[in-house]
């Protein structure tokens, strides 16, 4: 008999020969290349934060606003994209700094290190997502599900949305990264099984005056059945996951 493990590491397999990996310009291959994120290259192949952010379509003189980055991973990459003439905004709402501290201390810490001076971290309401300036993307990774659960305060992502379109300028794009939860189980999942339905965010998105533009299939993993927690050791790391982009029109 074939183990779980077995059978999501096949998928896995399965996935990654099915998809096609965008053209990589030569400012992000530099960026990826940079030793001062050598301690992030081990997490590169799995990932994907190369093809993600071409997919983004970040770009040198960008400016980016990272909704809740975590860890930095994303970070360290678009800061050295879009470079001096550009400006990365790390955002974290109250109640997931709470949380999650002290990641909001470590991001200041590398906004003081050489060649990082170009990001700015912020601790916000959660339901008044601000920039300083207009920004061309924004992006959030593993996070849009947790806007209605408790510890978030039950916001209606709609909130999120409108905050996020508020901030992009006109053809901005939004990038949602998140854990995908079953099909026509909405929001069911966001506070037990931390998924969302990708359908959902589509609707959700497209309902705060957004233009769905498209997916990257990068981090989808068909052997993943969508009933673990993905905090689950035998899902953890590999679940099925979708990557969104959305453009605010122009006009």
């Amino acid at each position: 008999m074939i183990g779980k493990a077995a059978v999501l590491a096949a998928g896995l397999v399965i996935a990654a020969a099915a998809i096609a990996a965008p053209p990589i310009p030569d400012y992000l291959r530099k960026a990826v290349a940079d030793p001062s994120r050598a301690a992030d290259a081990k997490n590169d192949a799995r990932r994907h934060v190369a093809e993600i952010t071409a997919f983004a379509g970040i770009k040198p003189g960008d400016k980016v606003l990272e909704l809740i980055p975590g860890g930095g991973y994303f970070t360290r990459v678009f800061s050295k994209v879009v470079g001096p003439d550009g400006h990365v905004y790390a955002v974290w709402p109250q109640p997931y700094d709470k949380e999650s501290h002290p990641d909001s201390d470590r991001l200041r810490q590398l906004a003081k290190q050489p060649g990082y001076g170009n990001i700015s971290v912020a601790i916000q309401p959660a339901t008044q997502l601000t920039a300083p300036e207009p920004v061309d993307v924004v992006f959030t990774s593993q996070n849009y599900h947790d806007y209605p659960d408790k510890f978030m305060g039950r916001i209606d992502p709609a909130v999120l949305n409108r905050d996020v379109y508020a901030a992009l300028k006109p053809g901005g794009v939004y990038v949602i990264v998140d854990h995908a939860a079953a099909a026509g189980s909405g929001m069911r999942d966001t506070d037990t099984l931390h998924r969302i339905d990708p359908a959902i965010v589509k609707k959700q998105v497209v309902a705060a005056g957004f233009v769905f533009d498209g997916e990257s299939d990068v981090l989808r993993n068909p052997a993943d059945d969508h009933t673990l927690t993905v905090f689950d050791k035998a899902i953890r790391g590999h679940t099925d996951q979708f990557v969104y982009r959305f453009h605010k029109p122009a006009r």
